[in-house]
């Protein structure tokens, strides 16, 4: 891991995801022609800094807290032919390098689903540190990576009647963290 450049964040400092104010979700392309999106509502993150200045971000998500507008499909989400979360309970992440290049943070790491574990790089933002309501110092970081669902085991598809699949191959994911110092 190596540290941010120019980075505000205190050495020996551990910052956790104030989940009222934070999202973790993802996008893919619906029928050819819109985007459809869901949400996990239970997850955790952990930045942590070093005393070298290194980060290190965590998180995990818990697989059946997906949230989406319809009780069937979310039903369907946590079956076997997706997220299966009887037997996979969680969607892990660590990262194995923060870097900031041109301005823009980058994060490289290890994204875990159902059992699968593939390298992922995800690129964003980070806030300096900033004291807000009730004295708590707080940073944000957004995120966002692209990967290919079927990499993971999340195969299920269908064809439509003139051509092309149901869903997309490629989702979106995206984490919005507000992080509170601990």
């Amino acid at each position: 891991m190596t540290a941010i450049a120019q980075s505000t964040i205190p050495a020996n400092s551990t910052w956790t995801a104030d989940t009222v104010h934070s999202t973790v979700g993802f996008a893919v392309k619906h029928m050819l022609v819109s985007t459809f999106r869901g949400r996990f509502e239970s997850y955790d993150a952990t930045l942590t800094a070093a005393e070298d200045g290194t980060l290190r971000l965590t998180g995990s998500v818990a697989a059946d807290s997906i949230l989406v507008k319809d009780d069937n499909l979310a039903a369907h989400l946590r079956a076997p032919d997706f997220f299966d979360t009887e037997r996979f309970p969680t969607v892990t992440f660590d990262s194995t390098l923060i870097r900031s290049e041109d301005g823009e943070l980058i994060v490289d790491g290890t994204l875990t689903i159902k059992g699968t574990s593939r390298p992922i790089e995800a690129r964003g933002t980070i806030t300096d540190p900033a004291i807000t309501l009730g004295d708590v110092e707080k940073l944000g970081l957004v995120l966002e990576a692209i990967v290919d669902r079927r990499e993971y085991g999340l195969d299920w598809n269908a064809p439509l009647p003139k051509g092309g699949f149901a869903l997309a191959n490629e989702v979106k994911l995206t984490v919005e963290l507000e992080l509170a110092r601990a």
